[in-house]
């Protein structure tokens, strides 16, 4: 792991567009027939790719990637809110071609280890209940994260 250079802003993007191209085809299918999937990502390649260089550029997001001889891998993204003493895995992506390798998992060990070095007392990560979130779930339950539903309900206007 190390902090995100300039340089490796592309990969981080692509590489996160790879990564969760499967999370929105499962959110499409999902919310299939509702309108909403259609209204609320009519293109979620640009406003991923966008939402991704915030959080890069953000002042107060942490960013780290995962390097594998020289290749960006995955990346995690932290936010510390100080308030509640809580750190908060703002996103985390790892590339397809480097997946079920333990990447996820070290990039959110590094973040906890990380959050807890600057004296938060909570973690919080966010994701999905649908089934291409299923990994992401996976991997933070093997972190000791523990979940709390939440139950959102959506309908187009």
């Amino acid at each position: 792991m190390r902090p995100i250079a300039a340089h490796d802003r592309e990969a981080v993007a692509a590489l996160s567009l790879r990564a969760w191209a499967p999370v929105f085809a499962s959110l499409e299918r999902v919310l299939r027939g509702s309108g909403v999937y259609e209204a609320q990502h009519p293109d979620w390649r640009v406003t991923q790719r966008q939402a991704v260089e915030q959080a890069c550029d953000a002042e107060h997001v942490h960013v780290w990637v995962a390097d594998l001889d020289t290749t960006v891998v995955g990346f995690t993204a932290v936010q510390l809110h100080d308030a509640d003493l809580m750190g908060e895995i703002h996103m985390l992506a790892v590339d397809p071609a480097h997946q079920r390798r333990g990447i996820g998992s070290s990039l959110t060990e590094f973040a906890a280890r990380w959050i807890t070095d600057r004296g938060m007392t909570t973690m919080m990560v966010e994701t999905g209940g649908d089934p291409g979130h299923a990994p992401a779930r996976a991997t933070y339950e093997r972190a000791g994260f523990t979940p709390l539903p939440v139950v959102r309900y959506f309908r187009s206007t």
